[in-house]
């Protein structure tokens, strides 16, 4: 599988780096991920994989379990609980940093990285970026995730409450997240390697653009880029807007 990985100067010293949305990517993990628990145990029995193959399949199971439950929560009515529940989720999630969503992008089945950037950017020094974006998050990853799991315990003891056991649900939601960031990280890190590239050349293309140096030329001002020049950036190259506008919004 390939995937476009989209970098660009959006504020100051800051870079975007953004993965252009695979509507056939997302397609192929849904069909391929059982839906019942029926469904994913015979999946489990039937895999001769190895287990962690297999355990890759369950986080897939309650990734998917937890997409349908959020999309539930979106369409609950306005000024429901569910809809109260939805907007605190979203104040949450606005915390989750934009490299954290690139690196969970990277699926283990991506062969290859296409990198789409301006001109006026040095080719290598656009790959040195990546490759510290990924050594960082193998680091950082690596750390909240095991974090993350010691505190799964302490928040199932909240279950014996009256209420949604939301602690346990978020602590679930940011395991499960920094151990696809940290996959990710890996995945990002072997593609763009040096060794890499050497033993697989087709494994990463660096491609120049005009047509973004030209639209990041229109919209620089002020120190960053406005928001129609980054909207117009987004629609062209098939970039998540929201994940765009966290790069900007860094500190």
């Amino acid at each position: 599988m390939k995937a476009r990985l989209v970098v660009f100067p959006i504020k100051g010293k800051i870079w975007c780096f953004s993965r252009s949305i695979d509507q056939s990517a997302s397609a192929f993990n849904s069909a391929n991920t059982p839906s019942t628990v029926k469904e994913l145990w015979k999946k489990i029995l039937a895999n001769s994989k190895p287990l962690n193959a297999n355990a890759e399949l369950l986080v897939d199971f309650i990734s998917n379990k937890m997409n349908n439950a959020w999309v539930g929560l979106e369409k609950a009515p306005e000024g429901s609980f569910k809809n109260k529940l939805h907007g605190f989720g979203l104040q949450l999630l606005a915390r989750v940093k934009p490299s954290e969503i690139l690196l969970k992008s990277i699926s283990k089945e991506v062969t290859n990285v296409r990198i789409t950037y301006p001109p006026s950017l040095n080719s290598r020094l656009v790959r040195r970026r990546l490759r510290h974006i990924a050594m960082r998050g193998t680091v950082i990853h690596r750390k909240y995730f095991y974090g993350s799991v010691t505190l799964l315990p302490l928040t199932t003891a909240l279950a014996v409450l009256p209420l949604p056991n939301i602690p346990f649900f978020w602590v679930l939601f940011r395991t499960y997240s920094h151990w696809r960031a940290l996959q990710g990280s890996e995945k990002l890190l072997e593609l763009v390697s040096d060794y890499s590239r050497a033993q697989n050349p087709s494994a990463e293309m660096m491609e120049a653009s005009k047509e973004l140096d030209e639209l990041l030329r229109k919209g620089y001002e002020n120190g960053s880029v406005n928001e129609k020049a980054i909207s117009d950036i987004c629609i062209q190259f098939k970039l998540n807007n929201i994940d765009v506008l966290k790069w900007r919004d860094l500190v």
